[in-house]
């Protein structure tokens, strides 16, 4: 699955760093709501039975994203992040607000949208389990209005693309989980969208595939022109590889829009720093640090400690502290810092429902 030509021949990759896009508005989502109501309500009310309240998956969701731009979205399980894709790509239909692709809207000029996205969902349905996989693609790209010859060549390409080579002629109930979830990505690339929706594309993959599926996306959004990608994924690290910019979302809001950083450091100003020490005796290790800094935990090693405590960026006394310690005789094996992730960003959200 590494990058190639023959996939895009019109299109030219380039080196660049990955940016936040080149400020021209791809996806626009404005005061966006979706609310599932209760199935045969009425005639339940009137046979009087009881009836759960009607589910509220989107609240006023807006945010912006921007030509090649790599954008993340992630939140729990049930947060609302397949009804935004598929609102998006005009599957579902909002209850309040809009959504715009290249400045088209989603609901009254929905034709128009699919044409120029691309989904891959995290759970497949709507391939034909009795067909191989290339007849599946070729099926498909007949309603994307592929002619023959150009869907027969855009297939092979991808199917080298994404080393789905061995699996051409197998049924698609035959296939792996994690082959299923490449021939979804390579379905949505068929008709060489210029906006990509990807509902966790890395699901299921051995490591080697997930990381060469991490260089075509990035491959994806460096070329010229570039594809504009809304990407959601349950795995934090690869979010942060990928995306310029992240929305958590909680229980169908919005709660945060910025740079993996940013977030990060918005959220939490402190780090962990863990010392490995030898020559110093427990007592001497709380003595030298205790008074300095929070949460302070020494180790009951006898001739090495470890030793961990919080404090807060950018604080300069840790230098100070650690020439405490040589004056104190003890030697410093190893200095590790530990910052905030994601992960404790979603939970500082999420604490905050």
């Amino acid at each position: 699955m590494q990058p190639s030509a023959s996939l895009n021949s019109d299109r030219v990759v380039s080196n660049a760093p990955i940016t936040q896009g080149n400020g021209e508005k791809t996806i626009s989502i404005s005061r966006l709501s979706k609310t599932y109501p209760v199935p045969l309500a009425r005639l339940k009310a009137f046979l009087r039975r009881k009836t759960k309240a009607p589910v509220e998956a989107l609240r006023d969701v807006s945010f912006d994203i921007y030509r090649g731009e790599i954008f993340g979205l992630i939140g729990r399980n049930g947060a609302g992040k397949t009804t935004l894709t598929k609102i998006v790509a005009t599957l579902v239909q909002p209850t309040r607000g809009t959504v715009t692709v290249n400045g088209c809207d989603s609901v009254h000029d929905d034709e128009k949208v699919r044409m120029q996205v691309g989904l891959s969902g995290a759970e497949e349905r709507s391939f034909y389990w009795r067909l191989t996989s290339e007849q599946n693609l070729l099926f498909f790209a007949r309603l994307y209005g592929l002619g023959d010859r150009v869907a027969t060549q855009r297939i092979a390409a991808l199917f080298a693309q994404l080393e789905l080579e061995d699996v051409i002629r197998k049924r698609f109930g035959e296939l792996s989980t994690g082959n299923k979830q490449r021939l979804a990505v390579a379905r949505a690339l068929l008709p060489n969208p210029p906006v990509l929706l990807l509902d966790e594309p890395t699901r299921s993959l051995d490591p080697l595939a997930a990381l060469r599926m991490r260089e075509l996306i990035k491959t994806l959004a460096r070329q010229d022109p570039p594809v504009t990608i809304l990407f959601t994924s349950h795995n934090l690290a690869e979010v942060e590889t990928l995306c310029s910019r992240v929305a958590i979302i909680s229980a169908g809001e919005i709660r945060a829009v910025d740079s993996p950083t940013n977030l990060r450091s918005i959220n939490s100003n402190a780090e962990v720093i863990r010392l490995t020490v030898s020559g110093l005796s427990r007592e001497q290790a709380d003595a030298v640090l205790n008074s300095q800094f929070e949460h302070l935990q020494v180790g009951p090693a006898e001739k090495v400690k470890h030793i961990s405590f919080t404090r807060r960026s950018g604080d300069n006394r840790l230098d100070e502290e650690l020439r405490k310690v040589h004056q104190a005789g003890g030697t410093i094996l190893s200095v590790e810092s530990e910052r905030p992730t994601l992960l404790d960003v979603l939970e500082s959200y999420e604490a905050q429902k």
